[in-house]
């Protein structure tokens, strides 16, 4: 069914209102992982279910953040390069796009990959979005399908561009620092004046090395990341998993000097720190530790098959040669994907596969595996 349409004003409150309740049914207490999972999925209020428009390029069209696809069509069309590698190596013809959200990574991949692609499977819960891509693909009508959950058991290649920054985490502030300070989990409780607030309780978890220094120290783990792709590993018996996003290794994200954590908003091509505001307004995301999804993977039995930057992915995969055939103004716009101030170095690609190692293309000079 599709999602009625609604003001602003009135969505956030019909959101507040459930999260609220949530809250009451839970006790007076939520863990961040719940707010955020409330605030993005309650079906037809939460931001990724509800009619927002939320990818595009400009604040104009009343958007809320662009994403590399929605950025120049070159994007997909390099990633196609190793898609189609990664199908040939693991002899399979169908790929898996999870969170595949306006439609146009997908249209890039089975624009350029033809044949090579004999079913197109989206894995996405939201179904407004499902709408939207349905409309952009229905040139590869023949070849899609819509899921909203994984089959016991598949195969091909998954996809997943900013979709691990979506899924919810949990908070953990320590307070006192390093000598003798506590740490607690973070999470929501609704204030006196009926809106929503911060609360910490003493907790037993920890993220998963010592964070150094006397500051109070704001942080997340990733419980829900990893399951992601403990579930992957169970179910996929052939193929391979390539995963985009911004992040960091473990040591980078526990540095002491990271010590506001990496929640973010995006609204109007804004960024803020609040989540309890404008709630499913906004996006909510928070980078990714990528050693916690690599040890996660091999726990679970898949090979760690690259990690590095997305400069170095997608210049080892043939940017710059289909970037010469551009014109100058299409041109500055895919030099954002690999400039270090953009989104050349803090995006990240995490490639793990099935079965004997391989080396992908995308990760032939500048592989960082060694460093996670």
């Amino acid at each position: 069914m599709r999602a009625v349409t609604q003001r602003p004003d009135s969505l956030t409150t019909a959101l507040q209102t459930h999260i609220v309740q949530a809250i009451a049914a839970a006790g007076g207490w939520i863990g961040f992982d719940r707010f955020m999972a409330l605030a993005l999925y309650t079906p037809g209020l939460g931001y990724y279910a509800n009619d927002s428009t939320k990818f595009g390029a400009m604040p104009q069209s009343g958007s809320d953040f662009v994403t590399a696809p929605e950025m120049t069509p070159l994007f997909g069309q390099t990633l196609a390069a190793q898609v189609g590698e990664a199908l040939a190596q693991t002899g399979t013809h169908e790929v898996w796009e999870f969170g595949a959200g306006s439609g146009a990574l997908a249209l890039q991949l089975l624009d350029t990959l033809g044949d090579q692609v004999q079913r197109y499977t989206i894995v996405d819960l939201s179904g407004s979005l499902r709408a939207r891509q349905q409309a952009r693909l229905v040139a590869h009508a023949h070849k899609l399908r819509w899921v909203d959950a994984l089959p016991e058991q598949f195969s091909g290649v998954v996809v997943g561009n900013e979709v691990l920054d979506a899924m919810p985490v949990q908070l953990l502030a320590r307070h006192g620092g390093q000598q003798g300070g506590r740490w607690h989990e973070r999470g929501v409780v609704v204030a006196e004046d009926g809106g929503l607030a911060w609360a910490d309780r003493p907790t037993d978890l920890r993220p998963p090395i010592d964070i150094d220094g006397p500051q109070d120290y704001l942080t997340e783990i990733h419980a829900q990341g990893e399951a992601f792709i403990r579930t992957l590993a169970d179910r996929l018996e052939r193929g391979a998993i390539f995963l985009l996003d911004y992040g960091f290794g473990e040591s980078e994200y526990y540095h002491p000097q990271r010590h506001m954590g990496t929640v973010m908003c995006h609204q109007g091509h804004l960024a803020d720190s609040d989540p309890l505001v404008a709630v499913g307004l906004k996006d909510i995301t928070a980078h990714v530790n990528f050693t916690a999804m690599a040890l996660a993977a091999q726990e679970a039995g898949l090979n760690v098959l690259g990690y590095t930057t997305q400069a170095h992915f997608l210049i080892n995969c043939g940017l710059l040669s289909k970037m010469e055939l551009l014109p100058q103004s299409d041109r500055a716009l895919a030099t954002k994907l690999i400039m270090e101030h953009e989104m050349g170095e803090l995006f990240k690609v995490l490639a793990l596969g099935v079965g004997e190692a391989w080396e992908p293309l995308g990760f032939a000079h500048g592989d960082r595996s060694h460093r996670l």
